[in-house]
């Protein structure tokens, strides 16, 4: 996987410290691998974006409010043949 470059990363931690009200209450739900028993991680960057949620194990990334993300360009950026991922 590519480096992050640290204003992403550091972009990242100002988002996890100021979640919007959405983000909280679905945090809520996912943390502590209460959601299937799947570990979340939250405000990760890949690539040139970054995501609201991603569970490594499962192959699943979750975005809030957010459409206009290229999904070819996180697949490219995770190493993820197309076919594993939506």
């Amino acid at each position: 996987m590519q480096k992050v470059p640290p204003r992403l990363r550091t972009f990242a931690k100002e988002q996890r410290r100021t979640m919007t009200r959405a983000e909280t209450v679905l945090w809520r739900e996912l943390r502590a691998a209460r959601f299937a028993g799947a570990k979340f991680r939250r405000q990760v960057p890949i690539g040139p974006y970054i995501v609201d949620y991603l569970c490594f194990s499962r192959r699943l990334i979750v975005v809030l409010g957010n459409a206009n993300l290229a999904l070819d360009e996180i697949r490219a950026a995770l190493r993820v043949p197309p076919a594993d991922l939506p």
